[in-house]
């Protein structure tokens, strides 16, 4: 059997920090995913009154901000995101909760995805939001002096971190009621996070459902998704509290060593992943399920068998960083695979439904992009692509991992840039080797 260990929640970990920054006090913040992107959040933090230090691998002293980042006064503090969307959404929303001035950034991919929704809702909140390209993505510069208001409206058509941004910088305000707006509702587990977060930092919320022309306050760990224009969150002023912190297992980086168990020739062991996680990427163990593959679960483990794989129907509405997994497993099923309701991700570190179809095609994998997702017509005979063929990662570390599952079809292959996998999982080659199939 080989063994992996999962890493640390890149969200979870994003989260931790975040409550830990924004405390009064010194934290101590276990388990801390080690990544590019975290390495943004942390730096901008650093430049914005918070104390974070390194004690050890995965372990970071926090001295927080006491609920107030600060900013610049006759210049923008420069917050540098590079190519974390988390950073950018969670932060533009918790550092307006400051005083002073930001400049909100990135690399060139970061400048066309959009920020608008959230900047209105900011703006609605006596935020000055200034955009220095194009309109309605960053860069962006805030100038505030905290956030003024008491009700705010977001929609979560885009993305839910806008949401979960505003949830976090809430506990800074005098109070804040959050109503949820628009046609629908994605990645709601990102949000379950976010909650889950806050509440271990001692915030009090509560959240809401309209039934029958009366707001009713509801258990929000029972969720599988929010109704727009139905749901409210209504947050209370406090402090976030000081304490230890611990970060638990990730799922999403869990997902390629989950669906290479299927494909190879003995099981795999994946070690801290929690079976009672509210990770909204924990449903790859149940997509696998649904494909055929047989697994275990226990407190903290995942054992994944070789199987034999069938296409399945599946929304992925509230598990997008999963898409690109699936749909390079799905070339190995026995019939067509489809993912739907993953519009949204056009607009992620790439589009990540032409992506993955551009890909897969080059492998001879029948394709097809719809207007909310991806359809896989596999051929396993097929499966084959010419001498030199170079697989294209668009910079995007859930391409350059996905892409990795065609090793068990075509051997070793070759990426442009294996090294964008820092974003989240700088290791990951290294634990690869230990389930690939072209492993010496």
């Amino acid at each position: 059997m080989i063994a992996i260990t999962a890493p640390a929640s890149k969200s979870v970990s994003h989260r931790m920090i975040i409550g830990a920054a924004m405390a009064a006090g010194e934290s101590i913040v276990s388990g801390v995913l080690e990544s590019e992107d975290l390495a943004r959040t942390i730096g901008i933090f650093n430049d914005c009154g918070a104390r974070i230090y390194r004690q050890e691998a995965g372990v970071y002293s926090v001295t927080g901000c006491c609920g107030t980042p600060a900013g610049g006064i006759d210049e923008p503090v420069s917050c540098d995101v590079h190519e974390s969307g988390t950073t950018c959404r969670l932060l533009t929303a918790v550092l307006a909760a400051g005083l002073g001035k930001f400049r909100i950034h990135g690399a060139p991919r970061m400048h066309e995805r959009p920020i608008k929704e959230l900047a209105n809702a900011l703006s609605s909140l006596t935020v000055n939001v200034t955009y220095e390209g194009a309109e309605g993505c960053p860069p962006v510069v805030l100038d505030t002096d905290g956030l003024k208001g008491s009700e705010v409206s977001i929609s979560l058509e885009e993305s839910s971190q806008y949401l979960s941004g505003l949830l976090l910088a809430a506990p800074s305000t005098r109070g804040l009621t959050i109503n949820l707006v628009g046609n629908k509702a994605v990645s709601w587990p990102y949000v379950g996070l976010t909650l889950d977060a806050m509440e271990q930092f001692g915030i009090t919320f509560s959240v809401e459902m309209l039934e029958d022309s009366e707001w009713i306050e509801k258990d929000w760990r029972t969720f599988e998704t929010a109704v727009p224009n139905k749901t409210r969150f209504i947050v209370k002023p406090g402090m976030y509290r000081n304490g230890s912190y611990t970060v638990e297992g990730d799922w999403s980086n869990a997902s390629y060593f989950l669906a290479a168990g299927t494909l190879g020739t003995e099981p795999v062991r994946i070690a801290n992943l929690h079976a009672n996680s509210l990770q909204g990427d924990k449903a790859m163990f149940t997509i696998l399920q649904q494909m055929g593959a047989t697994l275990e679960i226990n407190d903290k483990n995942v054992i994944v068998h070789p199987s034999k794989l069938k296409g399945i129907d599946v929304d992925m509405g509230n598990c997008p960083d999963l898409v690109p997994t699936v749909a390079a497993l799905a070339a190995y099923a026995e019939g067509s695979t489809t993912i739907r309701n993953v519009a949204h991700l056009r607009i992620k570190e790439c589009d990540r439904l032409a992506a993955p179809a551009t890909e897969l095609r080059k492998a001879g994998i029948d394709t097809e992009v719809t207007e909310d997702g991806i359809i896989i017509r596999p051929d396993r005979k097929a499966i084959t692509a010419p001498e030199g063929t170079v697989f294209k990662t668009y910079n995007d570390h859930r391409m350059a991992m996905s892409l990795s599952l065609l090793q068990f079809a075509l051997g070793d292959i070759e990426l442009d840039n294996k090294a964008c996998v820092s974003k989240s999982f700088p290791t990951f080659w290294e634990e690869w080797e230990k389930v690939s199939p072209c492993r010496r």
